[in-house]
């Protein structure tokens, strides 16, 4: 039985026999509206978009979800489902289909964007804008692993074949999901550390108390395969706006650029000046002005 983590996604969906949570706010007020679908990045969930949704209510029908593997959707072993963004992508363009039932703008946080460009692949008749902020660039995806120095390649390959263990994965991931490192973790990739609270480090570190988490974070970390953010774009088929928290560590701001803006479908790159790598939760009043502003 999954873990339980419904403070945040209080609805659900089956999903190829899997329950998947969501929440969802505007839907009476604003029948008239254009429906938005957040989508989280790795080892977050429903709840890191809870300083988001209640103002994009006011004039959107919005919805959160949490992909497969993560929050309180189900955990199924990678050996009964692939955790690949060809997953993730068809979920997402599934449950606009079935639950939005109409055309959507998707939103993405780091490999959330990733996967609402995949999304958008899969059916473009559904999806007529994506939103990318502080996008994946998927360093470790294959192709682009063949521009590290060699001895850095080597490196990378043999950490993901240790972590193919899964004794020493979960001696690994055990440390990584208590609440000290995961505060850590966050206190990097945000600007504003005052941003990271105990509601936020909770929000990470319940789903991963579940027995099968480790299989997933397994799964992922040793995923060098799938698209890259620029196979994506030459092919997208609606337009993509990109907002940028200039301070990100991870997935520093002038490799998007330069990756990014070359593509005629992003019609705007946004920096988000003093934010890390989650301007939706660092800064949010930021972020949802310009969304509601170009959305």
């Amino acid at each position: 039985m999954f873990f339980e983590y419904r403070k945040f996604a209080d609805r659900f969906w089956t999903w190829r026999d899997y329950e998947i949570g969501y929440c969802a706010e505007g839907l009476d007020e604003n029948l008239d509206k254009p429906a938005i679908v957040l989508i989280h990045g790795f080892g977050a969930s429903v709840g890191h978009w809870r300083k988001n949704v209640p103002i994009l209510a006011q004039k959107f029908r919005v919805y959160a979800i949490d992909l497969i593997g993560f929050g309180s959707s189900a955990q199924p072993k990678p050996s009964e489902l692939a955790y690949t963004f060809e997953t993730w992508g068809q979920q997402v363009a599934d449950f606009v289909n079935e639950v939005v039932g109409d055309r959507a703008i998707l939103v993405g946080n780091s490999i959330g964007a990733v996967v609402a460009m995949q999304s958008a692949i899969y059916a473009p008749e559904l999806i007529f804008k994506t939103v990318l902020i502080n996008c994946s660039l998927r360093l470790l995806q294959e192709q682009n692993q063949l521009d590290m120095p060699w001895f850095k390649r080597v490196g990378v390959k043999a950490v993901q074949n240790i972590l193919g263990n899964r004794a020493i994965a979960k001696l690994f991931f055990d440390q990584v999901r208590n609440p000290r490192s995961v505060k850590q973790i966050l206190s990097q990739a945000y600007f504003h550390k005052e941003a990271v609270t105990d509601e936020l480090v909770d929000i990470l570190t319940k789903p991963a108390q579940n027995p099968n988490a480790v299989d997933v974070f397994m799964a992922f970390v040793r995923y060098s395969q799938g698209p890259r953010p620029e196979d994506l774009l030459a092919i997208l088929p609606c337009d993509a706006i990109v907002l940028w928290g200039d301070r990100d560590p991870w997935e520093p701001i002038e490799l998007g650029r330069k990756s990014f803006t070359k593509f005629a479908c992003v019609k705007e790159f946004i920096d988000i000046p003093n934010a890390g790598h989650c301007p939706q939760d660092e800064v949010p009043e930021m972020v949802n002005d310009i969304l509601l502003k170009f959305l």
